[in-house]
Formats: C-alpha cells, structure tokens, sequence
C-alpha cells in the first residue's frame, strides 16, 4: 500500500481504517526513515491496534556498528515517523520503547486509541516523508534563522537528545578534520569497503535498499570547511553527474552536533526520532541535511568529540544544514517485506 499523497483529507474517514489498514499506512511512511547506507534494519508486526517494531539484525553492520548503535538510531528513525503517521490520521500514539529486556530487538510498541486532529505543522512534516532527501556534498552560501535553528534545538529536546551548533569557526575545523581523518583510516580497512560495498547498488540494479548511484555524486564534492563523504562509487564512476556550480568548493552549511545524555540502546532510539524530527522540520522550510558518522565509528574520535565538542555527553551523529537544489533518489522495500501479520 503506498502512503497517502494527501494525509489532511484522510482525517475525517480514518475512522473506517480497519487495524490492518492502519497498520499498512503506518509501515508505508516508516519505511522512508532514513537508515545506515539505507539498510532499512527493521521489520513491523501488526497484531489489532498495535504496531510491534523490531531491529532486523541481519541488516546490522557487524563491522562498522559492532554496539548496533547505528541500527538503533535508524528504528528510531522509524519509529518517530510511524508515530507522525498516526498523527496525521487523527490519532495520539502511545509508543513503549525497549519493552521487553527478554527481547533487545524489540525496539518498540506502538498502539493508538485516544484522538485529537492533527495539527498543521504535523501535517508539514507528514508530508516531507517521502520526499526528503539526504545530500552529500556542499551548500548555497546562504545563512540560515536564527529562529529556525532554534526550532530544530526544541524539538531535538522534546526527543530526549540535544542539537549542538558548532557556530566558532575552529570547532568547525576540528570537526571537519575528525570527520576526513575518519573518512580515510575508514576506506584503509578491508572489512569496512567490503562491508560498504555490499550495501551498493549498480546502475540499473533493481534493488530495494542500500545505497543507489543516484543518491550519491560520481566525483566528491568539496566544502569549506571539507566534509568528505562516503565513496560509494569507489572509483567506478557510478553516482550523479556533477553539475557546474559543484566545480568549486561549496558551503558546509551549519555544523551540527546531535547528541544524548546516555548513551544506552534507549538512547540510541531517542536520536534517531530527534533526528527525524530535525530532518522533517528542516525539508519543510526547504533547508537539506547532509549526514556523517565516520568519526564516530572510531571510539577513540567518539570520545574526543564528546569531550571536545559535546560537553561530556555522547555523540550521535553529524549534521550539515543548509540550502540547495536536490536530484537525488533513493529506494525502498515494499510493504509487504517489512510488515507481517499474525495468522487469523
């Protein structure tokens, strides 16, 4: 089932939706949760009015995300646009996170009863789900509100994480140089390319997840200060052409720094619906976000990051924010891949 191009309308009949219906809606738009190189690592059971979400482990990174951090961060991910779904119906969701100690994969329980009509910014984001797009590489020189970024802040909070703004221009440059140390020790290490590279697709490539040549640029795009991204093409060319603006080192955009308090499978799941939320927010006032998480994959350039730069608490993940046109497209796994049901 795809999701609704036009949620509002749907408000007033959502009444109808059988569970399965609902549940089939719900999966719809969760499954556009960004995710590690786009493993999608969760699957759904619908059991009536509750939604079960559970890490799929066979989709882990062993060698980049040994902990499963990463993983956790996208169920999360998941889980928050899940939760917008039901918003967008006209219901308040209840959602469980780690219910279950018996069970680690069991990333949450969501059920839904109470009503209240969604409000328009829910809405606005709702909308954003499937057309937001991660970027890889640099931004318009354009600066970006000071309210806006206060608003992501805020919501960030909300999620039990903290957006951190590395506005002074040497934290920048620290970062920057954490992120491109990381990215080359990262491309040394056999097991992590093999590792990648299983998770790339080949022009043409019917595929439903990983990492799709046109997601990515075939030549690296630079920033000032450089941000390097992941080589997914890995010298083969694949990746979208670049275009002419793209010549010359770009803007990095604003630097930020999404962190928690903990740093528990609790935590990780916290993240990644703040980072969903700071990701949706940002689409709808046209502002795109690029991603980074090489340093911290490395412990050691973890902790320095949180010592240095996240006042002692933990770093999740690295954001860019800024303004530019996008023609990247990504894939996802059907419904049906993802969802089951039990037997009647």
């Amino acid at each position: 089932m795809e999701a609704p191009s036009s949620p509002a309308g749907l408000v007033a009949g959502s009444r109808a939706f059988t569970g399965q219906k609902t549940a089939e809606y719900l999966v719809a738009a969760a499954v556009w949760a960004p995710s590690v190189h786009n493993t999608q690592p969760w699957w759904f059971g619908a059991d009536g009015t509750e939604i079960s979400l559970y890490a799929d482990g066979s989709r882990q990174l062993m060698v980049a995300d040994p902990s499963g951090r990463e993983m956790l961060i996208s169920c999360g991910a998941a889980l928050f646009t899940a939760r917008l779904a039901l918003r967008s119906l006209g219901f308040i969701p209840r959602a469980l996170i780690l219910p279950d100690p018996a069970q680690p994969l069991l990333i949450a329980r969501l059920t839904w009863q109470r009503r209240a009509a969604p409000a328009d910014f829910e809405l606005a984001l709702f909308a954003q789900v499937r057309q937001r797009r991660t970027h890889r590489g640099g931004f318009d020189p354009r600066p970006l509100a000071s309210r806006f970024l206060r608003v992501l802040q805020e919501g960030a909070e909300r999620d039990g994480a903290t957006l951190r703004i590395i506005a002074d221009d040497r934290d920048r440059a620290v970062l920057a140089a954490a992120v491109e140390a990381a990215e080359l020790t990262l491309r040394l290490e056999a097991l992590r390319v093999r590792e990648m590279a299983a998770w790339v697709s080949a022009p043409g490539s019917a595929r439903s997840d990983g990492v799709p040549p046109t997601s990515y640029p075939a030549r690296p795009a630079r920033t000032l200060p450089h941000f390097p991204g992941r080589d997914f093409a890995h010298g083969r060319g694949w990746g979208l052409p670049p275009s002419s603006a793209e010549a010359a080192a770009r803007y990095a955009g604003v630097v930020c720094l999404l962190t928690t308090a903990g740093d528990r499978p609790a935590d990780w799941v916290n993240a990644g619906q703040a980072l969903q939320r700071i990701l949706l927010t940002s689409a709808s006032c046209g502002v795109a976000a690029a991603l980074h998480t090489q340093p911290l994959e490395l412990r050691s350039m973890r902790q320095y990051i949180g010592v240095q730069l996240g006042k002692g608490s933990y770093p999740q993940l690295v954001l860019r924010l800024g303004t530019v046109i996008q023609t990247a497209e990504s894939v996802r796994r059907p419904v049906a891949g993802v969802l089951f049901t039990p037997p009647a």
